[in-house]
């Protein structure tokens, strides 16, 4: 039997596909060594504070607008319990195992990078629940983005007390019973513990490395889809030109430009109309590598920020061990938990994506309106009698008014909270999840052009490229071609899987050579 991968936590080097492996439960968890000496330095400086007695927020006061109580030495312990216990507040549906694994893993690494000064016992007991697949369950409504995800951490750390519950087979238990059944004990928390565990970003970066990871395929598979609609409405591929996009050189349109030029490349449609009398197609087809383009930067940028944050410490107050001069000044007061930087970036991506939906949705108008296409209308065998894949444009543009919607920024809103001390914050969670879920209209919107371009691919007289004909070929496998009005729901949920899922995109480059990114 083959091992399971192993993905170690250092604080500095984990990858978005990493935590796809293990928030997808294909890969086992593991502190990197060279992590603990840093782990085990920032507890040294919890450690020397207690027993000092010096006064530090975080360690021996109050949170929030309670920093001026100070707790007694006898009473810290407590004072973490208490903090999880009356911060696991949150609401709503419970987050999916995939998102609460990689809100897990994301937060053991930003504890991995050694400045959150957490007892090492409370790492371990987040190892051994990744790999023994012990899952929080954890509402996802509870965090403004500042003071970091709060409330949905309070309900990961009640866990691993062995409060709260935990997901198994599907059902909510109690988090003791299941230790018990496994032999296993909660973790006793110490001076910060509880903070260090709840206060960061982790949930809104755990949402918005998910929505990426599955934008990662879906962005390829909206250009191989445009490629065939390029081909379905016998469009021209000459705005594609290398020498357009370098006298514009914006990285993103190039990228698209050219990944449009392999996929379609050695189509006999595309050549079949090169001496046509068409001047210019509709900006839809024309001007797809612009928006596609612009799209696909949005993308990146959302790639970069999401890399930088999970290899951040983010939560408050930090440490910075001296040890050759201890003091008060080891331990920062600072801001890294406020998700402004998440949240913005998610938000414009949200925006990202209601535009490449828009721009799908057109060219499937392009495509069913006989009047411009010379195709039969709405692609019906007999229109009128029949109404063909009218209703698959209507569909997709109710899918698109949900996207327009998501288009509103969700940090344009904060509130004030704990009683004027936090008094701006971030809603990145809110906007990581509402990208987490724009994804998903983003698929069902390409799936719906999908199944209008390949029903009118076969009108052809011409056959397209190799990518192009294998794309048509899997759409075909899920959806066969009209002989007459059927339900097409159900083709195209699984459509809209198979474009996000990047099975059918490895299956296209694995046949018909690499795309390129």
């Amino acid at each position: 039997m083959t091992s399971m991968p192993v993905v170690y936590a250092d604080g500095r080097t984990l990858t978005p596909q990493e935590v796809m492996m293990v928030a997808q439960q294909k890969a086992t968890v593991e502190v990197s060594e060279d992590a603990w000496p840093a782990i085990h330095a920032a507890r040294r400086v919890v450690d020397r504070i207690v027993s000092e007695g010096e006064t530090v927020y975080g360690i021996n006061t109050g949170f929030g607008a309670l920093v001026h109580a100070r707790i007694s030495a006898d009473d810290l312990a407590q004072l973490q319990v208490n903090l999880i216990r009356s911060h696991a507040t949150a609401i709503g549906d419970l987050m999916s195992i995939e998102a609460v694994r990689a809100m897990m893993l994301i937060r053991l690494n930003s504890l991995c990078k050694g400045h959150s000064g957490i007892h090492p016992d409370c790492i371990r007991q987040l190892v051994l629940y990744l790999n023994q697949g012990i899952h929080p369950a954890v509402p996802r409504i509870g965090s403004l983005g500042a003071s970091g995800d709060l409330a949905p951490l309070s309900h990961l750390a009640l866990t691993l007390i062995g409060e709260g519950y935990v997901l198994v087979d599907g059902e909510r238990r109690a988090t003791n019973e299941v230790l018990f059944e496994r032999g296993l004990v909660p973790v006793e928390l110490t001076a910060k513990d509880g903070l260090s565990l709840i206060n960061g970003t982790s949930q809104m970066t755990a949402y918005a490395t998910l929505a990426h990871q599955n934008l990662t395929h879906l962005l390829v598979m909206a250009d191989a889809v445009l490629a065939m609609s390029i081909d379905a409405r016998s469009c021209s591929l000459t705005p594609a030109r290398p020498e357009v996009h370098e006298v514009r050189p914006h990285p993103g349109q190039a990228m698209v430009a050219q990944r449009l030029r392999a996929l379609l490349s050695g189509s006999e449609i595309l050549a079949g109309h090169a001496d046509c009398d068409r001047v210019q197609d509709p900006y839809s087809f024309r001007c797809a590598p612009q928006v596609h383009g612009a799209v696909y930067e949005s993308y990146l940028r959302l790639g970069d920020m999401i890399s930088k944050e999970m290899n951040s410490a983010t939560d408050n107050p930090l440490i910075f061990p001296e040890p050759d001069n201890p003091g008060p000044h080891e331990v920062v007061s600072q801001g890294n938990f406020h998700g402004e930087i998440v949240g913005l970036t998610c938000d414009a991506m949200s925006l990202a994506l209601f535009e490449l939906g828009s721009i799908s949705e057109r060219r499937m108008d392009q495509m069913l309106d006989p009047a411009r296409s010379e195709l039969p209308a709405f692609l019906a065998r007999d229109s009128g009698l029949e109404s063909g894949l009218m209703i698959v444009q209507y569909v997709a543009g109710a899918a698109l008014a949900e996207l327009h919607g998501q288009a509103t920024p969700r940090t344009a809103f904060s509130t004030t909270t704990s009683a004027g001390q936090e008094d701006h914050v971030s809603m990145g969670a809110t906007a990581a999840w509402n990208l987490y879920q724009g994804v998903r209209r983003l698929s069902e919107i390409i799936a719906c052009e999908a199944l209008i371009g390949a029903e009118a691919l076969e009108h052809a007289s011409l056959p397209s490229s190799a990518h192009v004909q294998g794309l048509h070929s899997l759409i075909r496998s899920v959806a066969p071609t009209l002989t007459g009005d059927r339900s097409t729901s159900d083709e195209l949920l699984e459509l809209a899987s198979c474009v996000v899922d990047g099975g059918w995109l490895a299956r296209m480059e694995a046949e018909h050579g690499r795309l390129p990114r």
